[in-house]
């Protein structure tokens, strides 16, 4: 028994499923008519417990406007099911919070720069029920910061900068602008910075650029980064005087040492195997029996 209006305005159309070409003819929007008609279940409750996360989220208020929830999302590649999503984290969090929703999200790549920049329609072409307008911030449109002067007037932006352009082709000038600035920065300020920095490069062959640039220029500063270089730079230095050592012994014995045994020596980055191959060389009747156990 149909007993509110709420009701019979829904339900009329499972009653009579037809009803939908009538209306929108009415409403003067093209639809073909419908070859089938199927009432599906009107529950949309998830059975099951699905974690769904946007990667940041900000209220930001102002003294003027009314204040928006910023979701930022950070997209590494295209993913045909991520406007889907931004979708719903938008519907979702217009509902929870009751505070206009904006999305930005933040590529590398120019390729996923642009198509995640693209509007996104959801519903029938004839009359779209939803529009994605994300933000996109990438290598298309952030600055590069290549004078340290720019990087000085807003750090933050521009370590937002460096990440974005992880691949460009000046990314060393880039980070090395970074670096000038950093070094008449508190720590308390560039430690945060270097170490996302850090991170945004990733496996970038920029990563490399950006940890010498740390231990040259950066090398006072007490960071995760920096400490952690410090410490490759120390057991690199161990390797490099133990490998040294070790042909000393071979030289002073009078042990030939072929080419391809001094680069097995002296690409060895292991101080405990190098050790080891110390030892063999005291005794070792040929530098190539210093590899083996007797």
């Amino acid at each position: 028994m149909v007993n509110s209006p709420h009701e019979a305005m829904h339900r009329i159309f499972q009653q009579y499923p037809d009803l939908f070409s009538g209306v929108s003819e009415v409403l003067g929007i093209d639809f073909p008519p419908p070859t089938s008609i199927t009432v599906l279940p009107n529950d949309l409750t998830e059975t099951s417990p699905v974690e769904r996360r946007v990667d940041t989220l900000l209220r930001l208020d102002t003294e003027y406007a009314e204040p928006l929830l910023l979701a930022v999302e950070a997209q590494g590649k295209k993913d045909p099911d991520k406007p889907a999503s931004w979708a719903y984290y938008a519907s979702y969090l217009l509902t929870k919070y009751r505070l206009q929703p904006l999305l930005l999200v933040v590529c590398q790549d120019r390729a996923t720069a642009q198509w995640a920049a693209r509007e996104v329609s959801f519903g029938p072409r004839q009359w779209p029920l939803l529009t994605l307008r994300p933000l996109v911030a990438g290598p298309h449109n952030m600055p590069v910061l290549t004078d340290p002067a720019e990087v000085r007037k807003d750090l933050a932006l521009a370590t937002l900068s460096a990440i974005t352009h992880a691949k460009h082709p000046d990314a060393g000038v880039i980070l090395k602008s970074m670096t000038t600035v950093l070094r008449d920065t508190p720590q308390g300020v560039a430690n945060p910075i270097i170490e996302l920095i850090s991170q945004g490069l990733g496996k970038y062959p920029a990563a490399r650029q950006w940890r010498k640039l740390v231990a040259v220029d950066l090398s006072f500063y007490k960071s995760p980064l920096s400490e952690e270089i410090r410490d490759e730079g120390r057991a690199q230095g161990e390797a490099r005087r133990a490998a040294e050592d070790v042909l000393d012994i071979l030289d002073v014995r009078g042990i030939d040492v072929p080419e391809a045994v001094r680069e097995r020596i002296t690409g060895c980055g292991d101080p405990e195997i190098l050790r080891h191959w110390l030892r063999r060389a005291v005794t070792a009747p040929s530098a190539e029996d210093i590899f083996t156990d007797q």
